[in-house]
Formats: structure tokens, C-alpha cells, sequence
């Protein structure tokens, strides 16, 4: 199943950093975002999580470490 699956569902008002992920688009997130970021990850529903989720926070704690870094989410 596609990890982005549920994202459809989501508010954006809810889940603003989440809901600009989609499989097809490239999304970037800068280390300002990345606390928001994290913190729609914290929220979201069981449906819309997996191994990703683990991985996201990853590199979203490199990002917060890290001078001028990026998170890229990049679509096909």
C-alpha cells in the first residue's frame, strides 16, 4: 500500500506540513517547517502510518541538527 494512501483525508488546517505531501509532486521542507512537520507526524491517524513515518523523523532530526539542510520529499 502507498505510504501517501490516507493523506487525501487529512485537513489541511489540521495537518498543513502533511497535507502538501503527495506522490507525484516534490515537496521541500526547510528547518523551520520541520517542527511543524514533526508535529503533524505525532498526530497523525494509525491508517497513515508505516516504517515511513520512523524514517521521516530521522531525517527530520538531521535537518534540525544540521546548517542550511533540507528535507526533500520528491514525487515520481
Amino acid at each position: 500500500m502507498e505510504w501517501t494512501v490516507g493523506f487525501p483525508d487529512l485537513r489541511s488546517t489540521e495537518f498543513p506540513m502533511l497535507w502538501a505531501l503527495t506522490p507525484y509532486g516534490d515537496a521541500v521542507f526547510n528547518q523551520r517547517q520541520i517542527p511543524l512537520l514533526l508535529t503533524g507526524l505525532d498526530r497523525l491517524p494509525a491508517a497513515c502510518g508505516g516504517e515511513w513515518v520512523r524514517q521521516a523523523r530521522e531525517l527530520c532530526q538531521l535537518v534540525e541538527r544540521g546548517t542550511h539542510l533540507y528535507l526533500w520529499f520528491v514525487g515520481d
